[in-house]
């Protein structure tokens, strides 16, 4: 850094001339020339005739400090120029040139500025930008690090409400082809708005009072501020999702155009397009024009317009409904004075005079008909319902379901008959089985050795010895114990006493 603060000293002189050329005479030079050295110090005076010191740089230590002179000489900067060769690479950074008529300076803003721009650059937009000066070091070129950007001329809001706007227009999200009609009586409406505001309560008002059976849907959303946009497609892919749902009510009360811009980004008119039933904008007041409002299959100038209009076509229907019956009964008044009239008329013809009399004698005579078919009718009914229980009684005595409940009875009887036998023979088998075991082990020579006793047999273990006098001294016996056995030797035996 000792050769950069070396050049920084160099270059000083001629600081000003840099700054209204804006750096241009640095890089017209020739490269072949060598810059000013400066003045030795007076303790260290090159002798006279001695050749000059020359000052080394390399390219990266040039280049450094060109770029610290950069930037700090130009640190905020605006610059008003025509965007040209901009690219977005995949990283999110904009790359682009700003040129006008005597010169172009390359430029990039980075994708953290990138997310603030409320509009699209693109190439032959003239624009406003303001960042610092600074030198990429691979390629040696100085450019302009922007941090915001403007439409010169234009506001920002309103350049990126008119590209949204020719672009989705382009696309036919606007055209009036697919907008489709509002159902005529919906009986489930959903709303997409804030809790907090005023359209809500509107829009409840006015159905409660014009539509009081409709079922309302409400899903809670900001409609203002950072990530509201995002928010209201969220809600509308909800709500669409609801069951039975046929209109949905998407909008805000009036503001200005920064509290309103939630409804001109993109990701709300799409979700407004790709909504499975019809979508009424009511965004703002009349004069307030957003991009949902295009995309829309219906735009309402206010929240409580937009509630109007959604119960509008039941008016309708009821207003029709009135008018129709208005006018039949306004047409059985006419015909029944016709019929009066002609009645009058018939009754002064001579020739059928005493009408009356005979009109009641056959009124008579067809209510005794009426009476005799009437009591025909019940017999003949009661004679079928009696045939009907016959049947109905035969049916039932040849049940199939009947006979399996009896056949299921009789079996689960057989059953029960048949495990009380097997449990008794098992009880008698085991009770044979526990005496014969008893009258085994007390004839088992096991239990008499368990008493104490003991068997003992000669050395081959083929014999049982009965008598002592069998064995002789130094034989080998073994005695059988309740548990184990014994190895014994004889020495010796003793007879017994004679039982006396």
């Amino acid at each position: 850094m000792s050769a950069a603060r070396s050049l920084l000293k160099t270059t000083a002189s001629r600081r000003s001339t840099v700054q209204e050329s804006l750096m241009s005479d640095l890089f017209d030079l020739p490269f072949e020339d060598e810059p000013e050295e400066p003045e030795p110090p007076a303790a260290a005076a090159v002798p006279a005739g001695a050749p000059p010191v020359r000052r080394i740089f390399s390219v990266s230590e040039l280049t450094a400090a060109v770029r610290e002179l950069l930037e700090s000489e130009f640190p905020d900067v605006w610059v008003e120029g025509e965007i040209s060769n901009g690219r977005v690479w995949n990283t999110g950074h904009l790359y682009f040139t700003l040129k006008d008529q005597g010169a172009q300076i390359r430029a990039v803003m980075f994708r953290s500025a990138m997310r603030h721009l409320k509009f699209k650059p693109e190439d032959g937009l003239r624009v406003v930008a303001r960042g610092r000066l600074s030198v990429y070091d691979p390629k040696g070129e100085y450019q302009l690090v922007c941090e915001h950007m403007e439409p010169h001329g234009l506001g920002a809001l309103q350049l990126a409400f008119d590209q949204l706007k020719k672009r989705l227009q382009a696309e036919g999200l606007f055209d009036t082809a697919r907008k489709r009609p509002l159902p005529a009586l919906p009986a489930k409406i959903g709303i997409v708005t804030s809790l907090d505001g005023a359209a809500v309560r509107d829009i409840i008002k006015v159905l409660r009072r014009r539509y009081p059976n409709a079922h309302l849907v409400i899903r809670p959303t900001r409609v203002q501020g950072e990530g509201a946009a995002s928010d209201i497609a969220r809600g509308l892919n909800a709500i669409g999702r609801v069951p039975g749902v046929d209109v949905i009510i998407v909008g805000r009360g009036g503001g200005s155009i920064e509290d309103l811009w939630a409804f001109n980004e993109e990701v709300v008119a799409r979700a407004i397009a790709k909504a499975p039933v019809p979508v009424v904008s009511a965004v703002g007041h009349e004069v307030d024009v957003t991009i949902a409002d295009f995309v829309a299959d219906v735009r309402a100038p206010t929240p409580s317009a937009a509630a109007e209009i959604v119960v509008r076509a039941k008016d309708d229907f009821c207003a029709r409904i009135d008018r129709l019956h208005d006018r039949l009964s306004a047409s059985m008044r006419a015909r029944l004075h016709r019929l009066r009239s002609r009645v009058h008329q018939m009754s002064g013809v001579t020739a059928l005079a005493g009408w009356p009399v005979r009109l009641a004698n056959r009124g008579r005579y067809v209510a005794d008909l009426t009476h005799d078919l009437q009591r025909a009718a019940r017999a003949l009914v009661a004679r079928h319902q009696r045939r009907l229980q016959q049947v109905r009684g035969l049916l039932e005595a040849h049940d199939v379901r009947r006979r399996f409940a009896r056949a299921r009875g009789r079996l689960g009887n057989a059953d029960a008959g048949l495990i009380a036998a097997v449990t008794r023979l098992r009880h008698r088998a085991d009770v044979r089985f526990r005496s014969a075991a008893a009258r085994l082990d007390n004839l088992s020579p096991l239990a008499v050795l368990a008493r104490g006793y003991a068997v003992c047999w000669d050395g081959s273990r083929t014999r049982v010895i009965r008598d002592a006098a069998s064995v002789g001294a130094g034989d080998q016996v073994r005695v059988t114990l309740a548990r184990g056995e014994l190895r014994c030797h004889v020495e010796g035996f003793e007879p017994n006493e004679e039982p006396r």
